[in-house]
């Protein structure tokens, strides 16, 4: 197997191990309906949210060997468009969401009264994250697509 392949299989890992629970952490701690519920739900996600940390330096390294082995460089337009897109991505997500949601972690693992529903503050909360979450889930989805497909 060529150096090529090589640092395509762990780019397009290093996509996955970023789009899985980047992707699917929002969902799970929506399921969350008590304060013990939210607790674990929280632990599950802090736990997952490595995964796109490393796997989103495996894919920037990854992504210059593909472009210098190709000599591609910043020469096409989708490429330049998925990556300005991911920078929003991180931005989105490091800058907006992250901040709020280490609130919300350090508040709920103060709460004692671990079956009782999450307070109408943090749902409150919860709910000016969603559309958030949401723009970046799209942002996701819109990289993954011109990866694959490459329109222009």
């Amino acid at each position: 197997m060529g150096l090529f392949s090589v640092l395509l299989v762990l780019h397009i890992s290093a996509s996955i191990a970023i789009i899985g629970p980047a992707f699917l952490m929002p969902f799970i701690r929506r399921s969350a309906r008590t304060v013990g519920q939210m607790q674990f739900t929280l632990g599950i996600t802090t736990k997952l949210a490595i995964l796109p940390k490393i796997g989103g330096v495996v894919l920037g390294i990854t992504g210059v060997g593909l472009m210098i082995i190709t000599k591609m460089g910043l020469s096409q337009m989708w490429l330049n468009v998925s990556i300005l897109l991911s920078l929003l991505m991180v931005v989105i997500i490091d800058g907006w969401i992250a901040p709020r949601m280490k609130k919300i972690v350090k508040i709920i693992s103060e709460t004692q009264d671990k079956g009782r529903e999450i307070p109408t503050e943090f749902g409150l909360v919860l709910k000016k994250i969603i559309p958030v979450e949401t723009a970046a889930q799209l942002l996701m989805i819109a990289i993954l697509l011109l990866m694959v497909i490459k329109p222009f």
